[in-house]
This record gives C-alpha cells, sequence and structure tokens, in this order.
C-alpha cells in the first residue's frame, strides 16, 4: 500500500503546532487537552448509562434479562459500525467539525431513546446513540497527533483517563438521577450535557484536516487493507478485542446479581460500585508512561495475568462483597494496561494513517464488547453468576495465548522448518475454528 500524503494542518493562527517536538501538554495545549478527555468521558458514558438500569427497563418494558442484555449490545454494534463508517473521515474531513457534528447528532439520539414507548425505539435510539458517538475514537487520535513523540503515550493516557472515568461515572450518575426521576431523565440530561458539550468544541477545539488522498470507498478499503499489513496491529486488535468482551461481560451482568436475592441493591447503590472500577483511570496513566518507556512487554503480560485472576475473585463475589470489590479493581486495571498499551503501539506503526489505525483496532475491540454482552447474557440465564465467571476467566485465558503466539520469539518459532510451522498453522486454525463453532453453538442454544 503506498503511503498516502502526511496530514496537513490549516494555518499556525488556527491550529495548535502538531509538529514533532511541540508540546501540546503545556500552556493552551494543556486546556485543550483536558477538554478533549472530558469530551471523550462524556461521549462514550451514552453507551454505558444503561448498565446499571437494565434490571429497571426491563422491568418498566417487560423484557427478560436476555432482551435487556441486548440494550448493551446493540449499543456495541452500533458503536462498531460508526467506527467502520464515520471514524476513518478523521483522516480525510476538518476534524473539528467532524467532532462538533457528532455530537449534536448524538444529543438528538440520546432524546430518542428518552421519549422510546417501547422496546423497538429504545433499541433504535441506541444504536444511534452507539453509532454516532464515536467521537471519543475521533479525539484520541487527534490528542497522539498533537502530542510530542515522546509523550504520546502520555497524552493517550490522559485523554483515555477521561474515557475510563466516563464509563464509570456514567453508572454512578445513571443510577443516582433514576432514583430521583426515572431512567428516562437519564437519557434527557445526557442529551442537555451533549449539547453544551457541541458549543464547548467548536469553541476550543483547534481546526486540524486530514489529508489522506483518497475517496472514501478508498478510504474504507485501506482500513481494511491495513489488518492485512500491519502484523502487529492484527495481534493487537485480537487481543483488545477479548479484553473488551471481559470487562463488557463483567459491566453487563453485574446489575443481575446485585439486584439479586444475594445483594437486592437499588439502582443508585449499583451505580456507586462503578466507582470501584476509577483504578482504570490511574492504570491508563502508569500504561501510557510505561509504554513512553518501552516497557509494553511487561505491561501486558501484567494485565493479561490480573485479568485471568480476577475473574476467580467475581466468582467469590456471589457471596463476599470485598471479593466482588477486588475483582472489579484488577479487571479494570488489567483491561485499560491492555488498550493503552495496545494504543501506544499501534499508533507508532503509521503516523499519517492514525484515523484508519484506529477505526480497524476500534471495531475489533467494539465487536468484542458485543460478543462479551451478548454471551453474558444468555449464560446469565441459564448457568446464573458462575457460568459467568467461567465464561470470563476462558475469555481470559484466550488472550494470554493470543499475546503469546504473537510475541517475536514465537513468530520465530519454525523457522526453517516449514513442515513444523504449516502443521502447527493447521492446528492452530482447526482449534479456532472449534472454539468458534462451539461459542456459536452456544450463542444459538441457550437463549432457548
Amino acid at each position: 500500500m503506498a503511503s498516502s500524503p502526511p496530514p496537513s494542518p490549516l494555518p499556525p493562527s488556527d491550529i495548535a503546532d502538531p509538529r514533532p517536538g511541540a508540546d501540546t501538554t503545556d500552556g493552551a495545549g494543556r486546556g485543550t487537552l483536558l477538554l478533549m478527555s472530558v469530551a471523550v468521558g462524556l461521549c462514550v458514558a451514552s453507551n454505558y448509562y444503561a448498565q446499571p438500569l437494565l434490571d429497571t427497563i426491563a422491568r418498566d418494558l417487560r423484557l427478560s434479562s436476555t432482551g435487556a442484555s441486548l440494550v448493551v449490545t446493540v449499543a456495541q454494534v452500533g458503536y462498531a459500525l460508526g467506527l467502520v463508517l464515520l471514524l476513518p473521515l478523521g483522516d480525510l474531513l476538518e476534524r473539528r467539525r467532524l467532532v462538533c457534528g457528532l455530537t449534536l447528532a448524538t444529543a438528538f439520539s440520546l432524546a430518542l431513546t428518552a421519549t422510546a414507548p417501547n422496546t423497538g425505539l429504545l433499541l433504535a435510539g441506541t444504536a444511534l446513540t452507539g453509532l454516532l458517538s464515536v467521537t471519543a475514537q475521533v479525539l484520541v487520535p487527534f490528542a497522539a497527533d498533537l502530542a510530542a513523540p515522546h509523550q504520546r503515550g502520555r497524552a493517550v493516557g490522559t485523554v483515555m483517563s477521561g474515557l475510563v472515568l466516563g464509563m464509570l461515572l456514567a453508572r454512578t450518575a445513571s443510577g443516582a438521577l433514576a432514583t430521583v426521576g426515572g431512567w428516562r431523565t437519564v437519557y434527557w440530561a445526557a442529551a442537555v450535557a451533549m449539547l453544551v458539550l457541541t458549543a464547548a468544541l467548536h469553541r476550543a477545539l483547534p481546526q486540524y484536516r486530514g489529508n489522506a488522498g483518497l475517496n472514501y470507498p478508498q478510504l474504507l478499503r485501506s482500513t481494511a487493507r491495513l489488518l492485512v499489513e500491519e502484523p502487529v496491529l492484527r495481534a493487537r486488535a485480537l487481543i483488545g478485542l477479548l479484553a473488551f468482551a471481559c470487562f463488557s461481560a463483567l459491566w453487563t451482568s453485574l446489575a443481575f446479581l446485585l439486584s439479586g436475592p444475594g445483594y437486592r441493591w437499588s439502582d443508585a447503590e449499583i451505580g456507586l460500585l462503578g466507582l470501584a472500577g476509577a483504578a482504570g483511570a490511574i492504570a491508563a496513566q502508569l500504561a501510557g508512561r510505561l509504554a513512553d518507556r518501552g516497557r509494553t512487554t511487561l505491561t501486558t503480560v501484567a494485565s493479561a495475568l490480573l485479568l485471568l485472576v480476577s475473574w476467580g475473585l467475581l466468582a467469590l463475589g456471589a457471596h463476599s462483597l470485598a471479593a466482588l470489590i477486588a475483582g472489579i479493581v484488577l479487571l479494570d486495571l488489567a483491561h485499560q494496561g491492555v488498550h493503552i498499551t495496545n494504543q501506544s503501539l499501534i499508533y507508532a506503526l503509521r503516523p499519517d494513517s492514525r484515523g484508519r489505525i484506529t477505526s480497524a483496532y476500534m471495531t475489533c475491540y467494539f465487536v468484542g464488547g458485543a460478543i462479551g454482552s451478548a454471551l453474558v447474557g444468555a449464560v446469565h440465564a441459564h448457568a446464573g453468576w458462575n457460568g459467568v465467571c467461567v465464561l470470563g476467566a476462558v475469555m481470559a485465558a484466550l488472550l494470554c495465548l493470543v499475546w503469546a503466539c504473537s510475541t517475536p520469539r514465537a513468530r520465530n518459532w519454525g523457522r526453517g522448518r516449514p513442515r513444523l510451522r504449516a502443521l502447527w498453522a493447521v492446528t492452530a486454525a482447526a482449534c479456532m475454528g472449534m472454539a468458534v463453532l462451539l461459542l456459536i453453538a452456544l450463542a444459538i442454544r441457550l437463549p432457548g
């Protein structure tokens, strides 16, 4: 694939200096980075308001637990479609205009959800919100573009801290607002917040235009080609998929555990438990700094092992609040450690294609979230919390296996022994194929 020309900024009077060495974390640049962090948090929160409210929404609209989990699944699928169809435009269009258009449209989709009288309109509003709220992922590579190379991990970590806090505080805020005015109040408040955010972003964001030198169909095709041409992107996309599947599985099923016989918590209490995951914001900052120092292997190994251990603690959490909180903290630490490390590595691949690299990676990432929330709804209906923990542990073990197979030593294994490598490739493909077929069969059979 021929490299495309680098992004061309607008005149210096209209944009922060994006050149290597320009420190955008000082002075006015620091304020811009903070606004971007807040914006990312509010945008991504739109997809998570429903999680502590699933039981309340299910009762109001007369849904089963499996049907209620579809609210989360539809949001993730819509977000994945937005990543495929909208996010690559960051390499082509002027980014401030793109960001403000998406946030404004998100405000109207949240209002649609707030007024939904039935399941169909609820899911439609949720899907549109997910589709349009990819603003967060337009801003993350934007922050990487504006940062000096030696501060890129720090900048990404700072913006991603806003994303983590947005996901967590969304649950706390939605639980509190639902207690005061019902679940629809949550979405009305979110719609107003997005309108205010649109005005703030339009006033404060610098203008910056991508120059991919491609039309829209070519842009989409080049995004797919990046997954073919970049082995690091492929490996990290699969690792991100499994990490977010674990994260989504936990938070989709947690409301059913806490509202059930063992705890009987209210929506507000369930939302407050989301604060236990604030450790993920700390992990985002730490992982970004370690990535700037080249310690990505250490971060990945530690995060993968913590992810696996967390599901053991979560299994004990059915009868122990302390174990449940410890498991949530470890899982959020591990998930963010993997995610920030992944982003730091993939943004170093092709600086002129960061929008498309983000699209390819984040599409896989949120497909993982959709898979996790869909499977966990079916598993919880038939096997309860213990089944959810087994599913999560299996996905975490697969993540460890994928990372082990993606290391340079593993990729170099068998060189000079083509028959051995061919046998290994066939065996691995057969095992992966069988695993996928089993998961599909499980997903089809369990709801019935």
